[in-house]
């Protein structure tokens, strides 16, 4: 039987009633909501599919225009369950390719072909995101020449319809009213200048926008590029891990997994993502004003994994803490 999710006013209370203080909206100060929302489309980390949260995804609205920064697995779904239609989305940022954070990508660029969305979707990611998109591109063609099945009528040429920036460490970008700055993060170990370096990397942004900042670390190891990048952030969205119960959703997914690529993703969970006190420590180290907890891999937390998240994170980070849900809105 799938657990539910706690309520937010039951883990509110049950913050309070822990000493651990209140958890806030995490929207920031006091006084009038920020113009921009972000949401949490999903929250929940691979590699293995959960049957309450939604891949990796998030939506940035600011006025009518939508920014998703990560696409995972049913993000098109969680967008419509958010309102966001695909003629809103002015751009797609892609923090690194590993499947979870871009298995959604393809039913988004699918869809908008289909139903005709003007002008072209420009998607902004590390090295290789131009060869997956092509990789996308070229799956679309058979559709888009039969297009409704009628003789003439295709839905055009799909490569026309989108636009890859592929961007690095230290890029400052202009994007409509925002200024979006990147940093490499530590999710991936290669060595600084090496061949893999070069051609795969993992990215944190800031999205400077006109009424708040809001930092994505994306995936990542403790960094400290990624703190000098969060430096006195309205919003930190940050990713954690619970090892433990990530190690025992993949062994019950892949039980014949051989004990060395277990031993591997071992030491992929330690080395290259946060634990609840490395998202404290990130948040106290950048003076953060407020905090939403994301990426959930493992099974669905209980109020008792939420409560002891919480606690972890507030040993090292005194400001408001949310551990966000699917669709939640800040």
């Amino acid at each position: 039987m799938p657990i539910r999710p706690i309520s937010r006013a039951a883990l509110a209370a049950a913050v309070l009633l822990a000493g651990l203080g209140t958890v806030g909206t995490a929207a920031g100060q006091a006084g009038a909501p920020p113009a921009s929302k972000f949401v949490t489309l999903g929250t929940h980390g691979g590699p293995v599919s959960n049957p309450t949260r939604s891949q990796p995804a998030n939506a940035l609205i600011v006025g009518n225009d939508v920014y998703i920064v990560d696409v995972g697995d049913g993000a098109v779904q969680q967008m419509a369950k958010s309102g966001i239609r695909l003629g809103q989305i002015k751009a797609v940022f892609i923090s690194h390719l590993h499947f979870d954070h871009t298995g959604g990508l393809g039913a988004l660029l699918g869809l908008r072909l289909q139903t005709n969305v003007p002008g072209k979707l420009t998607i902004y990611g590390p090295p290789g995101t131009r060869e997956l998109v092509a990789g996308l591109v070229s799956s679309e063609r058979p559709a888009s020449v039969a297009g409704y099945g009628i003789p003439g009528q295709g839905y055009g040429n799909p490569a026309d319809k989108v636009e890859v920036i592929e961007i690095a460490d230290g890029q400052s970008l202009q994007v409509g009213s925002m200024t979006v700055k990147v940093r490499q993060n530590t999710h991936y170990s290669f060595p600084a200048g090496s061949e893999m370096d070069q051609h795969y990397k993992s990215v944190s942004f800031r999205f400077n926008l006109p009424d708040r900042s809001i930092v994505v670390t994306g995936d990542t190891g403790p960094s400290g590029a990624v703190a000098e990048l969060a430096k006195g952030a309205d919003l930190l969205v940050s990713e954690m891990i619970d090892e433990e119960a990530t190690v025992a959703a993949v062994r019950r997914n892949s039980p014949n997994m051989p004990p060395a690529q277990v031993a591997n993703v071992v030491e992929h969970l330690t080395s290259h993502h946060l634990t609840p006190s490395d998202v404290g420590k990130l948040a106290a180290t950048s003076g953060v004003k407020s905090v939403v907890v994301t990426h959930l891999a493992g099974d669905n937390p209980t109020s008792a994994d939420l409560l002891r998240y919480l606690k972890d994170i507030k040993t090292q980070y005194a400001g408001p803490v949310i551990v966000a849900s699917d669709l939640d809105r800040f």
